[in-house]
């Protein structure tokens, strides 16, 4: 589990206002399923989701994101697993591959979720993209309660990643506004 704990350059968890905000999240609470609750609600109705509010900054590691307060589905949850991971929750990091048509037609690209380890469930998946018409992710474990149903033509990515994918990172450090991420989508095509 200490690879799903640790910080790095991305899930800085070791940041002051990333600290001061897990604490505050969790300030009373000792179950883990509720502290993770808290941290998941937060980022998914707190951070806005940069494509749906059409943000005009791109931001990747985790400090950036609360700083800004905003972020693609694959910062969000850089966020949320800092939030845990700060809070001693284990936390990791999955994809799907999904048509991504909103943005611009006939593409795919990876949609980045979070895996969160809790001590009566195990491993379980959340996605804090942040919630639209249509769109409603929830944390009800053990039920998943994911933004999106696969559909035709895409996947899941099941494995369970200690780090964000490289491909994730690349495009959220090079393509720097929303226009240039919708033309630049992460994926593994």
């Amino acid at each position: 589990m200490h690879n799903y704990l640790k910080a790095d350059a991305i899930v800085d968890h070791d940041n002051v206002e990333i600290v001061a905000l897990a604490k505050k999240l969790s300030s009373g609470l000792e179950d883990d399923v509720t502290i993770a609750k808290k941290c998941f609600e937060y980022v998914r109705d707190e951070i806005h989701h940069s494509g749906d509010h059409r943000d005009a900054i791109t931001t990747c590691k985790a400090s950036d994101v609360l700083k800004q307060g905003t972020g693609w589905c694959y910062a969000k949850s850089h966020l949320l697993a800092a939030l845990l991971r700060a809070n001693g929750i284990p936390a990791g990091f999955c994809y799907q591959r999904l048509s991504c048509s909103e943005y611009k037609p006939d593409i795919y690209c990876l949609h980045g979720l979070n895996w969160v380890y809790l001590k009566k469930y195990g491993w379980y998946r959340v996605d804090a993209r942040g919630n639209k018409d249509g769109v409603d992710a929830q944390f009800d474990p053990p039920n998943e309660r994911l933004a999106f149903v696969i559909g035709e033509n895409e996947f899941d990515l099941p494995e369970n990643l200690a780090e964000p994918m490289e491909v994730v990172v690349k495009a959220l450090q090079t393509h720097k506004s929303y226009d240039e991420m919708v033309c630049h989508f992460p994926d593994i095509g």
